[in-house]
């Protein structure tokens, strides 16, 4: 069972990947018809309603490294099932930026010196943000992120409506913060690409595990002090 959630974990973690920074890779800008940033922004909050519906039973659906850890903090998950959690979301992240690359790089003209979807600081972020900017950014929104996470998923919650509240958080967070970091909140999805942009995208890439990992555990913490029952540990159904 293990195995399947771990399995599950890094599946989710591909879709959400190749579907997110798809959509901004080869999307985004398509002549005439491109989905721009509102479509980014809907393609990576979709990715996760579905996962969550398709693997919340087995995993819990994490998708993401800072979730895992804030969830920990916030007493929703067990300790001992960080690293396995974690290895198998950075895997299911570079499995998805390999795919991206082989098809992207199908297209004429096609520049990995352009980024690849990866996050960064300074001249590298979209809008030019400097690089505590774009820290304080990542911090709040992943802070923000557990915070709803662990309200939808809390046993109190409206049953149901746990990967609508999410997929639209994360949503929302990208329309905010695409300009900034050409948003992160997520090491996994920020490693992919960055492997593969390499240069700068590597070097930056600290900041996108560092930032989002400290706003996961602020954000488990600070609605574990607000709800002071935290119940309903979120990693899936286990067997009878």
């Amino acid at each position: 069972m293990e195995t399947k959630k771990y399995a599950a974990e890094l599946i989710g973690t591909f879709w959400l990947t190749f579907a997110g920074c798809g959509s901004a890779v080869i999307a985004a800008a398509f002549p005439q018809v491109g989905i721009g940033l509102l479509g980014v922004s809907l393609t990576f909050g979709l990715s996760v309603v579905t996962m969550a519906y398709a693997i919340g039973h087995i995993s819990g659906c994490h998708l993401n490294p800072a979730v895992t850890v804030g969830l920990t903090t916030g007493g929703r998950f067990p300790a001992g099932q960080i690293l396995p959690y974690v290895i198998a979301q950075v895997i299911g992240a570079v499995a998805a930026a390999a795919l991206l690359y082989v098809i992207a790089r199908g297209a004429p003209g096609f520049d990995l010196g352009k980024g690849f979807a990866s996050n960064g600081y300074g001249v590298h972020s979209p809008g030019q943000y400097d690089m505590v900017v774009c820290f304080i950014t990542e911090v709040v929104m992943t802070a923000m992120f557990l915070f709803i996470i662990m309200g939808a998923t809390h046993g109190k919650a409206p049953a149901g409506f746990a990967p609508l509240a999410i997929g639209l958080t994360l949503t929302m967070i990208h329309l905010v913060s695409i300009p900034v970091t050409n948003t992160s909140v997520n090491p996994a999805r920020s490693t992919g690409p960055a492997l593969f942009a390499g240069g700068w995208a590597l070097g930056q890439l600290w900041l996108f595990w560092v930032a989002p990992l400290i706003g996961g555990v602020l954000g488990g913490v600070v609605y574990r002090w607000l709800s002071e029952q935290p119940t309903g540990l979120v990693e899936g159904v286990k067997p009878a």
